[in-house]
């Protein structure tokens, strides 16, 4: 079987996700072809060097330098309805000069196409909003209803068991009830098939997908560095948690490691003082920091919680949200009361 993975570039974290996806379908003997672009396609190609790659298209989001991330979304609205469009005539291209048998696609919304069967991954069914927002999120989720109906299969990277969900609420949708109303905790959750606009759909939960499952034993490190901070997510505010984690330690007695997550640079670490930058590190290399680690400090992206909990260092992680992203929020809340 020929199958086309591609994930959104937005941050690592849909990339890196596909990764154990790709080692485990590359195992049962299919042909893998990679799709993406940026630095997301960069972290595949590097995982995955003799696979072939297709460049699908760009997406240059920016998050705002303040708190609320409302109205950079809002003005990124048309550029993610062109990007989704023009993802989906690249796809229609490649169909035509080779037959594919399954496209993967993590959250990017174009790729889907009569042809062939076409999976959508994501993790987020419930759509968090903003606080003022709220009152919103019922069109939100039908808004995304609306994309992911357009495939045959919707994969959810997370446990189908609420109780042992590690994306919570957010990977479960909300079930109107036969009058209508559907309020917190009484809302039934999806087990085997639901229905939303009266179209029958098929969610598969595959479990969490982490790049670091078999990592869990790795050779403990020859340099210890007492914290490790890895960064991910859009600019600036990728930048602006580095700055605040070096004033941070600068000076300090801590050896300091910060794993920068920029796949596209020379990978040539900078030492200033008791601090170390690093632009980026192989699976192994980064499992071994995060084991060895005496704190760590991460972006409350689901990704990197999957990767945390596949380690089992989620009780020496210090978790911070992006400012006004309501899911890494939620998230980080989430894992704190665990």
């Amino acid at each position: 079987m020929t199958i086309l993975v591609a994930p959104l570039n937005w941050g690592l974290g849909h990339a890196s996700r596909c990764v154990p996806l790709v080692r485990q379908l590359v195992d049962e003997g299919n042909e893998v072809i990679l799709g993406g672009d940026g630095e997301s396609l960069t972290l595949l190609r590097k995982h995955f060097p003799t696979l072939r790659y297709v460049y699908l298209a760009p997406l240059h989001l920016t998050y705002s330098r303040g708190k609320s991330q409302v109205w950079a979304m809002c003005k990124a609205l048309p550029q993610l309805i062109a990007w989704s469009i023009k993802d989906h005539a690249i796809l229609q291209s490649v169909l035509q000069e080779e037959p594919i048998d399954r496209v993967i696609s993590d959250n990017r919304f174009g790729l889907y196409h009569s042809q062939t069967e076409c999976i959508y991954m994501t993790h987020q069914l419930h759509i968090l909003l903003p606080k003022g927002w709220r009152w919103l999120e019922p069109i939100a989720e039908r808004l995304h209803a609306r994309i992911y109906k357009r495939f045959k299969e919707v994969w959810v990277p997370d446990y189908e068991d609420p109780s042992h969900s590690l994306a919570g609420e957010l990977s479960h949708i909300k079930v109107q009830r036969d009058n209508g109303q559907c309020t917190k905790g009484q809302c039934t959750m999806y087990n085997g098939q639901r229905t939303m606009d009266n179209v029958q759909r098929d969610i598969r939960y595959i479990g969490p997908q982490s790049r670091f499952t078999s990592y869990k034993d790795v050779c403990k490190a020859n340099e210890m560095q007492t914290v490790v901070a890895v960064l991910s997510g859009l600019e600036p505010q990728r930048t602006m948690l580095e700055r605040e984690i070096v004033r941070r330690y600068t000076g300090s007695e801590e050896q300091v490691m910060i794993v920068q997550g920029l796949m596209n640079r020379p990978n040539t670490r900078i030492k200033r003082g008791n601090i170390t930058l690093v632009p980026y590190m192989t699976d192994r290399e980064l499992a071994t920091a995060l084991l060895h680690a005496k704190h760590i400090i991460a972006r409350s992206g689901y990704s990197t919680i999957m990767d945390l909990e596949a380690l089992g260092v989620m009780n020496k992680s210090e978790l911070i949200p992006t400012p006004g992203q309501p899911e890494q929020e939620y998230l980080a809340f989430l894992h704190c009361k665990k």
